[in-house]
């Protein structure tokens, strides 16, 4: 049991890895340093990071998740959502959380929690039975430190105006 425990948790490291790679990414392009991969059978069949931050107005809609939703919806072969696991270097939003509900992902695995807006803590009982019967399996704090290190350079460049004073950056700042 504590083998199976110790090799799960390196897996998950190993793929949050490949996650903050994408956010890092995205931080040296100036954009929010969101970044995830899904995976499937051990395989990572999308990775993606946050854009539409940099910039004047921001876009709402091109969340890294919603963008690897799109690559695995490209990706042929038979994937059975249930068995895809998603980790990411921030909590996912409402709106991603409930694109993932959707297409019935398994696992959401991620690093640094949403104070201002994660989804994941959402009572879904109360909703319709489209998002009432998906439950994926959530894990957090998974290679915490290393993507709260990436959000608090962000936060501290003035350069970055993306939700700049906002809870998240008060919450982030004042780790």
């Amino acid at each position: 049991m504590v083998q199976n425990r110790r090799n799960c948790n390196m897996q998950h490291e190993h793929f949050m890895t490949m996650a903050l790679k994408a956010a890092a990414h995205a931080l040296s392009a100036g954009e929010f340093p969101v970044g995830c991969v899904m995976v499937y059978q051990n395989k990572v069949i999308a990775t993606a990071s946050r854009t539409g931050t940099s910039g004047g107005a921001a876009n709402e809609v091109d969340h890294a998740e919603m963008t690897a939703l799109r690559q695995v919806s490209d990706v042929q072969g038979g994937i059975e959502p249930r068995r895809v696991t998603l980790y990411t270097t921030l909590e996912p939003c409402l709106m991603c959380y409930g694109a993932l509900l959707i297409h019935g992902i398994g696992a959401i695995v991620y690093a640094y929690e949403d104070a201002m807006g994660g989804g994941t803590a959402l009572n879904v009982s109360s909703l319709s039975p489209l998002y009432r019967k998906r439950r994926p399996v959530i894990i957090k704090n998974v290679m915490r430190n290393e993507s709260l290190q990436l959000f608090k350079t962000y936060f501290q460049d003035s350069k970055n105006s993306y939700w700049q004073g906002s809870l998240l950056a008060q919450y982030t700042l004042a780790q």
